[in-house]
């Protein structure tokens, strides 16, 4: 295995215990749709003083550095596009059309010998 997919695949596990540890639930990861696909479909209740919550699909970039620039910097337009079509399809599929949402990114640097650095943004772009 390439060290970008084995870096790829450790973010993304980093990701979820990270997403669980701040009260989201995970539903599906690594959903796909037809060319598209999104990292990790979540679930973030609302608060207890609210009812229902809202799907978060969130993209999860990581590096070992920042020598090509920042993890974030990787969700171009054409991902942003991407993302919204199997978001769509997720929704659409599982019955939740009329449930809010959102798109967060969850950018990750993994520095040699160092510990994982977060960098959550979210409503990073537009939502449907």
């Amino acid at each position: 295995m390439s060290a970008h997919i084995e870096t790829g695949r450790t973010g993304e596990k980093l990701a979820q215990e990270w997403l669980v540890e701040r009260g989201f639930r995970i539903m599906a990861t690594n959903y796909r749709f037809q060319r598209s696909e999104v990292d990790i479909v979540a679930f973030l209740p609302a608060a207890k003083w609210e009812q229902g919550g809202e799907m978060v699909f969130v993209e999860v970039k990581t590096r070992r550095g920042t020598g090509f620039g920042h993890p974030e910097e990787a969700v171009t337009e054409e991902k942003q596009r991407h993302l919204i079509r199997a978001a769509k399809a997720w929704m659409h599929e599982n019955r939740m059309d009329r449930t809010p949402c959102r798109f967060d990114v969850l950018a990750i640097t993994i520095p040699p010998g160092g510990e994982p650095e977060y960098h959550h943004i979210p409503n990073a772009f537009w939502t449907f």
